[in-house]
């Protein structure tokens, strides 16, 4: 009886080993297997994004903006709940016309904007540092809606392509540039002139982007840069100057802006050759009636006439150019000081000519010659 039981014991013992040997064997197959797959795993997506990273310029945009959920219509950090910051710069071509008239001025320049969408960047898929886009991109992709305040006309240059570019570049950055042809408000203080310095605008804001979605600021580096030997026709730019000019309306909310003043110092050599210099001669003209004969009345009747008519055609002409505005400009004083003085050398004539025709004193020393025959007259008098 105990023989028996020791045997079943045994058997038991037997059971249970062999089914713990089959349970090792088990787990160690399947650890096996993991370690395999791992690797396997492991080789393919290494290889999977070895590729990815060096995908070409077109499958990167194809992934960015062709086949995924990028919306140009949205600003990149609307979903992030703070306003995308875009920096400007200007750089100017040429300054063509500065009209006092109308007040306002045409320039051509290079805009140019900057600024970070991260939806676009393209580090985990390329090695290039910046891509190129093409004008079909350009339309796919969100730019601001950016224009001048204080713009009158304006046109974007198409010849012989339309002049813009972009690029992208790894971090989701984006530099736009485009050529445009301005014509700018320029509100004109004319006391002085021609002898002033005017204060010309150039005003940088987003048309429907409140401040909670866009703000704009100046580039770090050169904000407003000139072509080298720029030459304007009556004017020298003296400087120029940087300021904010953000304005919150009531219906509609605060707007960004960004302000560059360009200061321009009138040239005055133009006015001293057109009008200081024959103002000046004609005032001179009109003392030679000084030295003619107090008998000579057509001559200076003559000389008298024609010289206030030219200092009258003449300030006509000076302010011919300028706005009708209701202040006393320097060049008004000028004019009017020569007219006085061109009127003032007639209304001497008009007096020595009523001298002369009461025959007072005047004309017995009017010369050496009448004042001895008078002494002599006198002397044949007394002496009969």
């Amino acid at each position: 009886m105990m023989s028996q039981t020791n045997i079943g014991h045994d058997n038991r013992k037997m059971e249970i080993l062999s089914i713990g040997g089959r349970t090792h064997r088990i787990v160690a197959i399947l650890l096996i297997l993991v370690i395999l797959f791992e690797t396997v795993f492991t080789r393919i997506h290494r290889s999977h994004a070895a590729s990815e990273y060096n995908m070409t310029r077109q499958e990167v945009l194809e992934i960015l903006i062709t086949n995924s959920s990028y919306n140009s219509r949205i600003s990149p950090d609307y979903e992030l709940d703070h306003a995308t910051t875009v920096h400007v710069q200007i750089y100017v071509l040429s300054i063509d016309t500065v009209n006092e008239q109308s007040m306002d001025y045409s320039m051509n320049i290079y805009l140019r904007q900057r600024w970070v969408d991260p939806r676009l960047s393209f580090s985990n898929y390329s090695k290039a540092k910046m891509m190129e886009l093409d004008a079909k991109i350009m339309t796919q992709v969100w730019v601001p809606d950016t224009f001048f305040r204080n713009e009158k006309k304006g046109e974007f240059h198409m010849v012989t392509v339309p002049n813009r570019l972009m690029h992208l570049y790894r971090d989701g950055t984006i530099y736009y540039s485009m050529r445009l042809s301005v014509l700018l408000s320029c509100h004109m203080r004319l006391q002085k002139y021609p002898l002033d310095i005017q204060s010309c605008p150039i005003k940088l804001a987003s048309y429907g982007y409140t401040t909670e979605n866009i703000i704009y600021g100046w580039l770090e580096r050169k904000p407003v840069d000139f072509v080298e030997n720029l030459q304007l026709s009556q004017y020298t730019l003296v400087s120029h100057t940087l300021s904010s000019c953000t304005k919150t309306y009531k219906e509609t909310g605060s707007f960004s802006c960004v302000q560059a003043d360009l200061i321009l110092k009138r040239d005055v050599g133009y006015y001293i050759i057109q009008v200081y210099v024959p103002s000046v001669l004609i005032v001179i003209l009109s003392w030679v009636s000084f030295w003619l004969d107090v008998e000579a009345i057509p001559a200076r009747i003559s000389l008298g006439v024609l010289t206030v008519l030219t200092m009258t055609t003449q300030s006509s002409g000076a302010r011919a150019s300028l706005p009708r505005v209701s202040y006393v400009k320097a060049i008004d004083v000028w004019m009017a000081a020569c007219l006085i003085f061109v009127f003032a050398s007639l209304l001497e004539f008009a007096y020595v000519n009523v001298l002369a025709r009461r025959r007072v004193p005047y004309q017995c020393f009017s010369s050496p010659d009448s004042f001895d025959r008078s002494a002599t007259v006198a002397a044949t008098t007394a002496a009969t």
